[in-house]
């Protein structure tokens, strides 16, 4: 690699493209209109009902192209950039911005939700005194990430309840929970998106605006930042972070977006919040690094990790968020939910199951969570795999039977989840 390059310019600028060595895969015919041509865009095995793809969701056609042709030059010349880009990183940050609604300059790129958390939550400064709160429904990841920063500042942690029943989970209740865990000198509220656990879709807009409410008065350093996990809306809903309201959004793109594997962004809007965690490979860095100074104030290139990643992988990003605004944001969340309350109506009417998701659209996503009566969920999980119905336990304790309802569905692969699973007896 030319260094003088990579020092000046920041992350693998201006090499020269090389020539593939190999035939990228040949690309279905894409319709963004027909479902039918959305769904043949991926490799999935047709017999099978898919509804845990949001796990470690497969690529669509153009993505999978995109990473083939990105690696096949990687192989053939490790100084290859793809072929007029300066800056390949600024050009995802570009296609992140777009598909948000935000700015270039507020995305930091990421490998996963989880790493993305991290970095905000071992980078927030926090004044003495400050406090946080956050829900008892939120995953690993941000428990463990917050429960970390209480170590390293002593900052208290608090936890509200949001709901008692998540298939009664109440919007209003939600708000009032979190505004009755509100303390002067709370500086994160932390909360997450869709519930993994249950289903249930938080009402992020309305805990931004009573966080408004809240942070009239407050000084700048005392104002509570709403950050959030939105690794299960992002890609399964339509809002931007203009409609959501909140300060930072951090998601991984290889769910409900079905980017690649390993790629992730934090949107921000308080970068100045943050401090860097793991050195930046950005322009900036290098050059307050060979000046001997510091880069300055925080913003999201110099919170993006530096060193070498899987690029063939991240430099495929933009083809994800194209593919996803070509078919449509507004029909990717119409279908989504479509396709959930279809499989909510059916499962409700099978004796032997307990619904533990919202029957209400505007309190869920693609998430559907259920238990059978008398059946772990893994066993259910096993048996249903048998009739060709793929489904996910989720890792909770108490954990459920997990759905996930999206583009790679159709109507009457729901049909046959709702068919399998009133015949576990």
């Amino acid at each position: 690699m030319d260094r003088r390059t990579l020092l000046g310019a920041g992350m693998l600028a201006g090499l020269t493209a090389a020539c593939t060595t190999t035939k990228p895969p040949a690309k279905p015919e894409f319709d963004p209109g027909d479902w039918a041509s959305v769904r043949a865009q991926f490799a999935l095995d047709p017999a099978y009902g898919q509804f845990a793809a949001f796990v470690l969701a497969p690529a669509p056609a153009p993505v999978r192209a995109a990473i083939a042709r990105h690696r096949d030059a990687l192989d053939a010349d490790p100084e290859y950039t793809p072929p007029g880009a300066q800056a390949p990183d600024q050009a995802v940050r570009e296609a992140a911005a777009r598909y948000l609604g935000g700015r270039p300059e507020e995305v930091a790129l990421t490998d996963s939700t989880t790493m993305g958390l991290a970095l905000l939550y071992s980078g927030l400064r926090l004044r003495p005194g400050q406090d946080v709160l956050t829900t008892e429904h939120d995953f690993l990841a941000t428990h463990e990430g917050l429960r970390l920063l209480a170590e390293r500042t002593g900052a208290k942690v608090r936890k509200v309840r949001l709901y008692d029943d998540p298939a009664r989970a109440d919007a209003g209740r939600m708000v009032a929970a979190i505004k009755a865990g509100l303390g002067p000198r709370t500086r994160v509220v932390a909360v997450t998106w869709v519930h993994s656990s249950t289903g249930v879709r938080v009402p992020v807009r309305a805990i931004a605006d009573m966080l408004a409410e809240a942070n009239r008065g407050r000084d700048e350093h005392d104002r509570a930042l709403l950050c959030v996990d939105g690794v299960h809306g992002f890609g399964a809903m339509a809002d931007g972070v203009g409609d959501l309201g909140c300060d930072f959004l951090a998601s991984g793109t290889h769910k409900w977006l079905f980017g690649p594997r390993g790629t992730g962004i934090v949107w921000g809007r308080a970068w100045d919040a943050v401090s860097p965690i793991i050195a930046s490979f950005s322009g900036a860095s290098f050059q307050a690094w060979q000046g001997g100074s510091t880069p300055g104030a925080s913003t999201a290139e110099l919170v993006t990790p530096g060193g070498f990643k899987a690029f063939e992988h991240r430099w495929a990003m933009p083809q994800a968020f194209a593919f996803m605004t070509a078919i449509g944001k507004d029909r990717v969340r119409g279908r989504t939910q479509e396709l959930a309350t279809r499989l909510k109506d059916g499962l409700t009417g099978i004796r032997h199951v307990t619904l533990a998701t919202p029957r209400a659209p505007e309190l869920s996503a693609g998430l559907v969570c259920c238990s059978i009566e008398g059946m772990a969920p893994m066993e259910a999980v096993d048996r249903l795999h048998a009739s060709k119905v793929i489904a996910s336990v989720t890792p909770y304790d108490p954990p459920l039977l997990r759905f996930g309802t999206s583009i790679v569905t159709t109507p009457e692969q729901v049909d046959q989840a709702v068919k399998a699973v009133a015949g576990l007896r």
